[in-house]
């Protein structure tokens, strides 16, 4: 990256202060209420659900912890987390602290790549605004938890603003980078081929670079392949894992709302924000279609496709957090419309308050 400017500064400051906000929120969490994992050490707190998945890939591989009855579901995680973090922990012995670095790093520089971007795009004080957005949001202590969206965005966001400015070979790297990260980054590699198509820096002698993205998810399939015997290990493992097979849409939407308005378990709140997040998708993706951004259409529109035609409705609010054209769109609302922005954070930031407390005290919270 280029010397940092006073607005990449900013958006530095901005994501200090916002988590250093959410490990407030933890402390006195933890010190005033006495229920659930809440008791345990900070460390603990944040070593929930997918951290404690990516910790084990991480020390073991995909076999998991040879004590204990094998996972199933562990090949649904992409190896770039785990490889960094297994990376980190040569100096960084407790894993649990490994991981929050991780994402404490990743996100910090996602953070600077999305102001670039906003202030690019839109009209000057996108960026920060855009910034700001994202890290008071209801799903933003997914960035600072040993989860893979800090790191995807590390990636992605750099490649898109690569590919924006026509720079496709360093743009296909970075690429290739977020896609051994998340599943997310295969959709990422479809959009960057929409760009290319679509945009007036198309250099034609560049485009096999294009290729590269695909290379990760590509190696790691191949790699479940050779050590399962199964063509479609990825997948089984999201079926034996996480029940996510494929499904109508109609019929996932019946299946989430009636675990949301229909069943008193302790996901019926996390299934009533998977409804609303895919309702914000949803029109997300009919905005960049009417707006003729066929890239950013494109990239929103696989994942939600995917999130949406699975068996129930599973982690699209955090998905959010991904979709960067949702949060420089809202930059853009809070420099033409600060009253609006304004409005959109007093809303969002107690939720966010609220989610960190479910999450560190054991419930299920993305």
């Amino acid at each position: 990256m280029t010397a940092l400017t006073t607005r990449d500064r900013t958006a530095l400051r901005v994501w200090l202060a916002t988590r250093l906000g959410v490990v407030l929120i933890t402390v006195v969490a933890g010190r005033t209420m006495a229920g659930g994992d809440l008791r345990d050490s900070f460390l603990d707190r944040w070593a929930q659900w997918d951290v404690d998945h990516l910790i084990d890939i991480a020390r073991y591989g995909y076999g998991g912890n040879p004590a204990q009855v094998r996972d199933k579901g562990l090949p649904g995680f992409f190896p770039g987390f785990p490889l960094v973090l297994r990376a980190i922990h040569v100096v960084v012995p407790d894993w649990r602290l490994a991981a929050l670095l991780v994402s404490f790093a990743a996100g910090a520089v996602a953070v600077v790549a999305l102001a670039r971007l906003g202030d690019r795009e839109f009209p000057a004080g996108t960026g920060p605004r855009a910034v700001l957005a994202l890290l008071l949001c209801p799903f933003a202590l997914f960035l600072l938890a040993g989860y893979s969206e800090a790191l995807f965005l590390a990636f992605a966001l750099p490649a898109w603003s690569l590919a924006r400015q026509g720079r496709w070979a360093p743009a296909a790297l970075c690429g290739f980078g977020a896609a051994g990260v998340r599943i997310t980054g295969f959709f990422l590699a479809a959009a960057l081929i929409v760009e290319f198509l679509t945009s007036d820096r198309r250099r034609w002698p560049q485009a096999p670079w294009l290729v590269v993205p695909f290379l990760s998810p590509a190696a790691y399939w191949a790699y479940l392949w050779h050590w399962t015997g199964d063509i479609t290990a990825w997948q089984t493992a999201q079926e034996k894992g996480w029940g996510r097979s494929t499904v109508w849409p109609w019929q996932a939407w019946r299946t989430t709302w009636n675990a949301a308005f229909h069943a008193d378990t302790q996901f019926t709140y996390a299934f009533r924000v998977e409804l609303v997040a895919a309702v914000i998708g949803l029109l997300l993706a009919l905005w960049l279609l009417s707006a003729r951004r066929w890239a950013e259409f494109t990239y929103v529109g696989l994942q939600l496709g995917a999130l949406t035609t699975s068996a129930f409705y599973l982690s699209i609010g955090r998905a959010t957090l991904l979709w960067w054209p949702l949060w420089l769109a809202i930059g853009a609302l809070g420099v033409r419309r600060p009253w609006a922005y304004i409005g959109l954070l007093a809303l969002s930031t107690p939720l966010m308050a609220v989610q960190v407390i479910l999450y560190t005290s054991g419930a299920w919270a993305g």
